[in-house]
């Protein structure tokens, strides 16, 4: 498996976009979030109900969001990245996956995300950081 910065600099020397993408096509990810999700599921032997719940999102739309009827915003996603839970990286790749921006340590609401996972927080203990620092919660939060 090709590491990023070796594929972007066989991208960058291509001589034409065909040719790369057809000498890279096994390296191109087209598994669907959803998708994803239920292989971290799997990989994890975790159930998607407990994921659900601890990450404190609605039954109903948590499972949409697993079958893929729905498609998570930013927020879902870190609230899923606590329900499983996973590392720093492990949710920054999911957050890439999905095209939404990654945690950036020098917004104060990601860092203290950050500072969440990285102290293996609950949602609610997470919920109750951001509450202390006045800053939005996950659940509360009006993003596309």
């Amino acid at each position: 498996m090709k590491n990023t910065t070796r594929l972007l600099n066989e991208l960058k020397s291509a001589k034409s976009f065909v040719g790369f993408a057809d000498k890279n096509t096994n390296v191109f990810s087209d598994e669907s979030i959803s998708d994803y999700l239920q292989r971290l599921c799997y990989e994890r032997n975790v159930e998607l109900a407990q994921v659900i719940k601890r990450s404190g999102i609605d039954r109903t739309y948590g499972y949409q969001l697993f079958n893929g009827r729905r498609s998570p915003s930013r927020d879902k996603l870190i609230q899923l990245g606590f329900g499983f839970p996973l590392a720093l990286s492990e949710l920054q790749m999911l957050l890439r996956m999905a095209g939404k921006s990654q945690l950036y340590p020098k917004i104060k609401r990601d860092a203290a995300i950050i500072y969440g996972l990285n102290n293996n927080y609950t949602v609610t203990q997470m919920q109750e950081l951001l509450e202390e620092q006045k800053l939005p919660l996950l659940d509360k939060c009006n993003e596309k």
